[in-house]
C-alpha cells in the first residue's frame, strides 16, 4: 500500500472535518486566503475528498450542540456532499487497518486516525488546523496543509 510522505501541498485533498464545514458554511475567514484558493483548484479538477468518518463527526457535533449548522443536519449532509468538485471517500478495510497500524505518534481520537489514514492511502494531503494532526504531518507521516497558512 502507498504511503505518503510529508512535503508540500499535493492533491488530491482531503478536508478535514472543520474544514469541510467552514468551506461549506461559508467561515472563509477560518481558512487563509491561499488555502480557499488551493481548495478551489483541487475542487474545479475533481481532487477534493472529504472522509466517511467526517459525516459521522458532524452529525455528532450538531448531536452534542458543539456546532450550529445554516439546516438541519441531514440536509446539510446531503447538500455538503454534493458540492461540486466533492467526493466522498467510504471507510473501506484498507483505511480501518491503516488507522490502527499509523507509524509514530498518530492522534488520538478515532476520527481523526480515520482523516490520516484516509489520507495516506489515497497519498493525499489533508487540509487542517488540528494542532495534533499538524504536529504529527510535521513528524513526516501524512502530506498536511495547515489551513491558516499564508503560504
Amino acid at each position: 500500500m502507498p504511503k505518503a510522505k510529508a512535503g508540500g501541498p499535493r492533491g488530491p485533498f482531503v478536508l478535514d472535518t472543520h474544514a469541510w464545514i467552514w468551506v461549506l458554511e461559508g467561515r472563509r475567514k477560518e481558512l487563509s486566503n491561499v488555502t480557499i484558493q488551493l481548495i478551489e483548484e483541487a475542487a474545479g479538477k475533481a481532487q477534493l475528498v472529504v472522509s466517511a468518518i467526517s459525516v459521522w463527526e458532524v452529525a455528532m457535533l450538531e448531536a452534542k450542540g458543539r456546532i450550529s449548522l445554516s439546516r438541519a443536519v441531514d440536509e446539510w449532509v446531503a447538500a455538503a456532499l454534493t458540492a461540486p468538485g466533492l467526493r466522498l471517500v467510504e471507510l473501506s478495510p484498507e483505511i480501518a487497518l491503516e488507522s490502527a497500524r499509523l507509524p509514530g505518534e498518530p492522534p488520538k481520537d478515532p476520527a481523526d486516525r480515520m482523516i490520516v489514514a484516509t489520507t495516506r492511502v489515497l497519498g493525499a494531503t489533508l487540509v487542517t488546523c488540528d494542532e495534533e494532526i499538524l504536529h504529527y504531518g510535521a513528524s513526516g507521516h501524512v502530506r498536511v496543509r495547515n489551513g491558516r497558512s499564508r503560504s
